[in-house]
C-alpha cells in the first residue's frame, strides 16, 4: 500500500510540474512560451528574464519528471523544493490563497515535494537513488539557484518600494501572462 501511495503522489505532483515545465519552455498545454514568461520574469525583477523563465522551465521539467519516475532520487523533489521556494516568495504579497494570486499552490507543491524527498520514491521507481555526495551536491547547487533567485526578487521589490516601478502582477491594462517561476495560468495561480 505505501509503494502504492507514493506512486501515486510522484506521478501527481511529477506528472503536473513536468507539465507546468513545458508550458513555460514550449508553450504547449495552454502555456505562455518561453519569451512571454521570460518578459514576465523581466517585469518582476528575475533578469535577464528569458535564461531565468528557460532555467525556472527547465527546472519544473526535470524535476517533475524525475519525480514522476522516482529516478535519481532525491534530484526530482529538491528541484521542485527550490523553483517552489522561488514561486511562493513571487506570491507572497498576495495573500496565502491561490483565488487571489497568493501563495496556495507553490506552498503545497512544497510541501509535497519535501515529503517525497523525506520518504523516498518507494520501490515502484525507475533507476537508482542518487549517492549521497551527489546528493549533497545537488541540494547545494539547487540552494545556490533559489537563493540567488530569492536575491533577484528581493532587489527588485525594494527597487519597488522605493518608488520604481516593478509589478509583481500585471496591471489591469496589461496582457495577463505568467508572473514567475510557478505561475502559467493567466494570473490565476502560481
Amino acid at each position: 500500500m505505501r509503494n502504492v501511495m507514493l506512486l501515486s503522489a510522484r506521478l501527481v505532483l511529477g506528472g503536473y510540474l513536468s507539465v507546468h515545465g513545458a508550458q513555460k519552455l514550449f508553450g504547449v498545454l495552454g502555456g505562455h512560451g518561453l519569451d512571454t514568461t521570460g518578459q514576465a520574469f523581466e517585469r518582476i525583477g528575475l533578469t535577464p528574464g528569458r535564461p531565468m523563465a528557460a532555467l525556472a522551465g527547465a527546472t519544473e521539467l526535470a524535476g517533475g519528471l524525475l519525480t514522476a519516475t522516482g529516478a535519481a532520487d532525491p534530484a526530482g523533489p529538491l528541484a521542485i523544493i527550490g523553483a517552489m521556494t522561488v514561486a511562493s516568495a513571487t506570491h507572497r504579497a498576495n495573500g496565502p490563497l491561490a483565488a487571489s494570486g497568493g501563495f496556495e499552490l507553490p506552498v503545497t507543491n512544497l510541501a509535497a515535494a519535501a515529503a517525497l524527498a523525506a520518504a523516498g520514491p518507494g520501490r515502484l521507481s525507475l533507476g537508482r537513488p542518487l549517492p549521497r555526495r551527489l546528493t549533497a551536491v545537488a541540494f547545494a547547487v539547487g540552494g545556490l539557484l533559489a537563493a540567488l533567485s530569492l536575491a533577484k526578487l528581493s532587489t527588485a521589490q525594494q527597487r519597488s518600494a522605493a518608488g520604481q516601478r516593478v509589478p509583481s502582477v500585471p496591471a489591469p491594462d496589461e496582457p495577463r501572462v505568467p508572473t514567475e517561476a510557478g505561475d502559467s495560468s493567466a494570473g490565476a495561480q502560481a
